[in-house]
């Protein structure tokens, strides 16, 4: 799509109105289950680790608990760990590598920091393998008050109690090539704006907070995905989907002024991991394993340097 090529719905310089809405709504196929595809694994899960149900969300027929997998050996006074994928239901690897951390890695973690994982914040995109929920709205600008997307809203309740025992928190997202093909080219028409092509980089990279970046922990997390796949070069112009590039492989974003996932907490270390799994250099099951390694390189730099 090019800048001058126009998203089939809606009016062009107009914003979506709610005709526009339900129309965009009326095009979004299911294409996997929830149900078989996170909870079912979940459920496997109970017997090493304690799941709580933090919200239900009803999108008409559509009926989706909300689950997060807790250390099963809580206790209070230990540092919080928290974890978070399928913010954007489409980053799969997002939902299911934080799944595999849990599965491979969690127990290792037994007394020292306790765990809170929430693996897919936004299921109905999940199924629809979308970046927005079913309103057309994007739950990673929604971490706000009022905010405007239930999932964000649920997840928000949820950590509320554990904000200032959050010591590190990672959120778990992909860059994919259809952020070009669709979803930049949706935003755009969905906010009555023209759309500026970018660039879709090839690699992970990984995103600090630009009030407090603790480009140390930053570097931790790529030194140990590195190992797993390969990591996001600068353009042309040294930055990463339009953002400088402040060390290899690292960007940085206001999160809490964007209503990112990532400014949930008072966490000190935080960071958004964005892996692409379009390249031909990785596969599924390195993308998967990238994120859980990004995980664990990330909770041991955070207990490390207290």
């Amino acid at each position: 799509m090019t800048a001058t090529a126009f998203y089939p719905i809606g009016t062009p310089g107009q914003p979506w109105n709610a005709a526009d809405i339900a129309e965009w709504r009326s095009r979004q196929i299911r294409h996997r289950s929830y149900e078989a595809d996170v909870s079912g694994v979940i459920e496997r899960l109970r017997a090493r680790f304690d799941v709580v149900r933090y919200g239900l969300l009803e999108y008409g027929a559509d009926v989706y608990p909300l689950f997060a997998i807790r250390s099963g050996d809580w206790h209070d006074a230990l540092p919080c760990a928290l974890v978070t994928g399928g913010v954007h239901g489409y980053e799969t690897s997002g939902v299911h590598g934080a799944l595999r951390f849990v599965d491979r890695h969690a127990a290792v973690y037994a007394g020292r920091v306790n765990l809170l994982i929430a693996p897919c914040v936004s299921p109905w995109a999940y199924e629809r393998i979308h970046r927005w929920n079913r309103d057309a709205v994007d739950p990673n600008r929604s971490f706000r008050d009022d905010s405007p997307a239930p999932e964000s809203a649920a997840l928000m309740r949820l950590v509320a109690p554990l904000r200032d025992s959050v010591i590190v928190h990672i959120d778990l997202h992909e860059t994919t090539d259809s952020d070009e093909s669709e979803f930049r080219p949706a935003l755009a028409a969905r906010d009555g704006k023209p759309f500026e092509p970018g660039e879709v980089p090839d690699g992970f990279y990984a995103v600090g907070d630009t009030e407090d970046p603790q480009p140390e922990f930053q570097q931790a997390v790529i030194a140990a995905v590195a190992k797993v796949t390969h990591i996001a070069p600068a353009d042309a112009n040294g930055e990463i989907i339009g953002s400088p590039v402040v060390a290899p492989g690292v960007i940085n974003y206001p999160v809490r002024e964007l209503g990112l996932c990532a400014g949930i907490t008072a966490a000190r270390y935080r960071t958004t991991t964005e892996v692409y799994p379009d390249s031909p250099r990785a596969t599924p099951e390195q993308c998967n394993a990238a994120q859980a390694a990004a995980v664990c390189a990330a909770i041991d730099y955070a207990l490390a340097h207290p």
